[in-house]
């Protein structure tokens, strides 16, 4: 059911290399991004940002404040700095 491959709580601790480029992108936005635009910005595929993204979302480190559109929380931007 889930898109998320890894097994054993490799989506609820710690940060991937992907999750990282996710959140490393919204970081460097002024504005509330479009999966399609992290996409772009990261080099993954469609889906793998909108799996990424689900799953910060769930950690609390991704907001989003409009549809379709995201954010980085200041939990996330302590997450990427730790």
């Amino acid at each position: 059911m889930g898109c998320c491959k890894t097994k054993k709580g490799g989506c609820t601790t710690g940060l991937t290399e992907e999750q990282k480029k996710v959140l490393e992108a919204l970081n460097s936005s002024d504005a509330p991004m479009a999966s399609k635009d992290l996409a772009e910005m990261t080099g993954l595929t469609g889906q793998q940002v909108s799996c990424r993204l689900r799953s910060l979302k769930t950690k609390g480190y991704v907001e989003s404040p409009a549809r379709c559109k995201y954010v980085i929380t200041e939990n996330g931007k302590n997450a990427l700095n730790g």
